[in-house]
């Protein structure tokens, strides 16, 4: 009997000791809208630093949104802790915004790359780690370059665009609507005039109506390819094979603008990192599955490239 309960005892330990934690976790805040979680590995004493920078929405420091949870973002910051990298990941403040029922309806582009400073510059501050990257996802990635100029020591973009995003918009819209292009095109000018429209289809208003137009202006002004131009530092790109949002082509254009760029295409992988084997169905599916494991590929690749 005693043989049958050490034998039990053993196993149930089992799991325990293989979910002990290689990192501590701990609570950030930055500024008055940027709160975040900072994961530093236990057995590196000055470890390098990545910052994490969300994609466009109501995106939290998780990679997720109200309907949808993946916690890319989360896997990503914790697999490169596990590897030895201190990470940090915040909300972008539209989603501290939201939480406290006091949105900001004239919040610009520029209030996220302000963001990026404040967070880069508090950690450079504290004197604390190696060196700091900072890794920007889909819209993350234009703020991310933007923000790390003269301040961080390495910039990576996952899924980032090189055109501008008002042709990233009308691409987009031609793919999925081809009826919707020239009318996508049209707004498009108009917006990047500095000019507010309110001449546009209903099919499009999701995309253009009137209290995101200010802040489409404003974004409108940036063209990644020439930001990564200016870039003095390691620049590491990377793109998914099956991602449904960002082509491989718009890496290749961030690459061609500065040569120096290490480009990786990562095959079968999606927008939010997952591993896609099957059809587009099966890919938008993903973006609420949590359950998935990221690429082991990408945490691999960007561990080389910090290291």
């Amino acid at each position: 009997m005693k043989g049958h309960l050490l034998f039990l005892f053993i196993l149930c330990s089992i799991p325990c000791l293989s979910q002990e934690s290689t990192f501590t976790e701990e609570e950030v805040s930055i500024s008055k809208w940027i709160d975040g979680t900072l994961l530093s590995p236990n057995e590196n004493e000055k470890p390098n630093l990545a910052i994490i920078i969300a994609g466009s929405g109501p995106t939290n420091r998780n990679g997720n949104q109200n309907f949808l949870k993946n916690n890319s973002l989360k896997k990503l910051a914790e697999g490169l802790t596990n590897n030895g990298i201190a990470t940090f990941r915040y909300d972008k403040r539209i989603v501290k915004q939201i939480k406290q029922g006091n949105v900001d309806k004239n919040i610009t582009f520029d209030d996220f790359i302000d963001d990026a400073k404040d967070v880069i510059e508090y950690f450079k501050a504290s004197n604390t780690y190696n060196k700091v990257y900072v890794i920007g996802h889909s819209q993350g990635s234009l703020v991310g370059m933007i923000a790390a100029k003269n301040l961080a020591d390495g910039f990576i973009s996952l899924a980032g665009a090189g055109n501008n995003i008002g042709d990233v918009i009308v691409e987009q819209v031609t793919t999925m609507a081809p009826q919707l292009g020239e009318e996508a095109q049209k707004i498009v000018t108009k917006l990047k005039q500095g000019k507010t429209t309110k001449d546009y289809p209903v099919a499009l208003t999701s995309v253009f109506n009137a209290d995101v137009q200010k802040f489409m202006i404003n974004w409108m002004q940036y063209n990644p390819t020439e930001i990564i131009a200016e870039l003095d530092m390691p620049i590491l790109l990377i793109n998914g094979t099956k991602d449904l949002q960002v082509s491989e082509r718009e890496a290749n254009l961030l690459k061609e603008a500065n040569d120096k760029a290490t480009l990786i295409i990562i095959e079968n992988m999606n927008h939010v990192f997952f591993q896609i084997e099957g059809d587009d169905l099966e890919n938008s599916k993903s973006y609420n599955e949590a359950f998935r494991p990221i690429s082991s590929e990408l945490i691999t690749s960007i561990t080389d490239f910090i290291k």
